[in-house]
């Protein structure tokens, strides 16, 4: 099997970064396919198993860690764990594509440093805390617990932002998707 790229895309929540996968998915010249994660915790909004997140239970999740068919695993909030697996990546290399992940910061740098030569790491760093906590007020899909609990893993992810290969600041969501596709581009070519 032919090994493909691996493009990583790491930030807090709300910092625009799936939105910015979800268009670089929608550009062909890229050839990418989405690395869908195990998720321990509930389905949100209009999410769909089997295509935003493999829901399982806890149970499952541990056999899995077990089994060591994890690249990388975490528990990202008390109780709510999410990994990717294995076979997730060897099924997108085996249609001939790039990988490309949406994923939280510690993920992502596990999967950088598990593939150094493949692996493309990039963070979306937003505007600023308070922005980022206006875009999760307006997803409406999270208790204010939920939403104060995500701004202050924001400043802790914040942090990492220099572990990345490449920053991307998204204040202007269409330059920050252009500077994603350039990025990606120009990986590819390597």
């Amino acid at each position: 099997m032919t090994k493909g790229k691996l493009f990583v895309f790491s930030a807090p929540s709300g910092s625009g970064k799936t939105t910015i996968v979800r268009h670089l998915l929608e550009q062909p010249d890229l050839n990418l396919e989405f690395s869908i994660s195990c998720a321990t915790r509930d389905p949100r909004g209009e999410e769909v198993n089997g295509k935003d997140y493999y829901f399982i239970s806890w149970e499952e999740f541990k056999q899995h860690i077990k089994n060591e068919d994890f690249i990388e695993w975490e528990e990202v909030y008390t109780n709510n764990f999410y990994g990717t697996l294995k076979k997730e990546v060897e099924r997108i290399w085996a249609l001939g594509k790039h990988v490309i992940f949406d994923i939280d910061v510690v993920g992502g740098l596990r999967i950088k440093h598990k593939f150094p030569e493949e692996t493309l790491a990039v963070f979306v760093k937003p505007p600023s805390v308070d922005e980022l906590k206006r875009r999760l007020k307006l997803r409406s899909t999270e208790s204010e617990d939920k939403i104060n609990m995500r701004v202050a893993k924001a400043s802790v992810e914040l942090a990492t932002a220099p572990q990345f290969d490449k920053i991307i600041k998204n204040y202007d969501l269409d330059t920050a998707k252009e500077e994603a596709y350039q990025l990606v581009k120009e990986f590819i070519g390597k």
